[in-house]
């Protein structure tokens, strides 16, 4: 017998629950089916809230040809197969058969690449499907040729509805009488995926005479269920959520919570190069110059991890974690960069000032290149008062040193230097 979730699976439009935001009358998907007008696009969400089975739902409501590979097993080599046979479906003015490719962050760019002229030519009408940020797993020219749209996790009342329905309308379990009394151990145990939600129901469904009522409860579910209801999935949301969770405890100068946070993402199975890596990134995003240190402590600590492997690594992370999440905090240099680039974006190309341009040839010299330039090695302190920006934006201050930390040093330096730039 196929497992639940499968035979719940719904056929169409009417029968799907959740997302109102995109399939709901009038929203958007809703009025691309009805067109028929149908753009290649991304399917974001987490596990269990319906991205297969709407694109199958699409497939069958434009009644066009479906064809699905999953990045985990497929290669350039299938892609392409399934490219050639979507351009051999095509006849006059057929539309273009969808390719529906599960878990699109796992291709490689070479992989990605291969999909971008038959998207761009409408050979084939792309939906992925991804529990990644498409930003960070997508290269940006395929990306560019979607839409995306997030999924959002089901509610309590959508959840408790697929299983009433399930009871009601699955040819087995229809003819069994069940009662569910509580919710809670098994909403809490799916964690919002209504895969692993059915999964749950058929599991429990499975045990007592056929005969007999079932009722089931929290105890029972509870009993059943052998998993550790600490839910972390590192190839979905949540990887992304406990990230941040730690992160933002760093940030906020609370170690406990620093190493709570490390704690699930190490007894969940995340790479340690993963939360190395975004230790490095908070070393120099939030904490900066206000400990410069941290910066050395933080790559230190990617590097030992790396050496050292798991079990040990924990330590080495534990260490690096606290010693951030202790230390004073500046997102200045982050700052700086992002005035910088906006101002960058605003102005756009301003010209080199005469003054600090190179002049390796005896023309540009005769142009004024580099005349007035003032070596600061030549000046008491190796200083001296220069204007390094362009006279468009002569004047303007982006970093701007917290008074915290090692950072207080810089600042008081600079007034000293640049009085009128950092009189606060």
């Amino acid at each position: 017998m196929r497992p639940l979730a499968e035979r719940m699976r719904p056929q169409r439009l009417e029968d799907y629950v959740g997302q109102e935001h995109l399939v709901g009358q009038g929203a958007i998907l809703r009025q691309a089916i009805t067109s028929g007008k149908l753009p290649s696009f991304i399917l974001w969400g987490p596990p269990g809230v319906g991205k297969t089975t709407l694109a199958r739902i699409i497939a069958n409501e434009l009644k066009r040809p479906f064809q699905t590979l999953s990045a985990v097993s497929s290669g350039v080599k299938d892609v392409r197969e399934a490219i050639d046979k979507a351009k051999n479906q095509r006849f006059f003015n057929s539309p273009n058969p969808i390719l529906f490719i599960d878990e699109i962050h796992r291709f490689s760019k070479s992989q990605q690449d291969s999909l971008l002229g038959a998207v761009e030519e409408g050979t084939v009408t792309l939906i992925g499907a991804t529990t990644e940020n498409p930003s960070f797993e997508v290269i940006p020219a395929l990306l560019s040729r979607c839409q995306v749209y997030v999924l959002e996790p089901l509610s309590k009342d959508g959840l408790i509805f697929l299983v009433e329905q399930a009871l009601q309308k699955d040819e087995y379990l229809k003819t069994r009488r069940i009662t569910i009394r509580e919710y809670e151990a098994m909403l809490q145990y799916s964690g919002g995926d209504a895969r692993k939600l059915y999964n749950i129901l058929e599991l429990v469904s499975n045990y007592g005479d056929e005969a007999e009522e079932l009722v089931i409860d929290n105890e029972m579910v509870t009993q059943r269920v052998q998993q550790n209801i600490t839910r972390y999935d590192k190839t979905g949301e949540q990887h992304y959520d406990i990230a941040s969770a730690f992160i933002k405890s760093i940030r906020g100068s609370d170690p406990n919570g620093a190493v709570y946070w490390l704690a699930r993402m190490i007894e969940g199975g995340e790479d340690v190069k993963f939360i190395a890596r975004r230790m490095v990134i908070a070393a120099s995003e939030d904490i900066g110059l206000a400990n410069p240190n941290a910066l050395l402590m933080a790559t230190t600590a990617f590097q030992a991890a790396q050496a050292v492997g798991l079990p040990e690594a924990r330590i080495i992370l534990s260490q690096a974690a606290i010693y951030l999440a202790t230390s004073p905090k500046s997102n200045s240099a982050y700052m700086a960069i992002s005035e910088a680039q906006a101002l960058v974006r605003r102005t756009g190309n301003l010209p080199v000032p005469l003054h600090i341009r190179n002049a390796p040839t005896q023309l540009m010299k005769e142009l004024n290149y580099g005349a007035g330039y003032q070596y600061a090695h030549d000046f008491p302190g190796g200083f001296t008062s220069q204007e390094y920006l362009p006279d468009e934006i002569s004047g303007t201050a982006l970093f701007k040193p917290r008074q915290n930390g090692a950072e207080e040093k810089v600042r008081l330096q600079l007034r000293q230097w640049w009085e009128d730039k950092y009189k606060y």
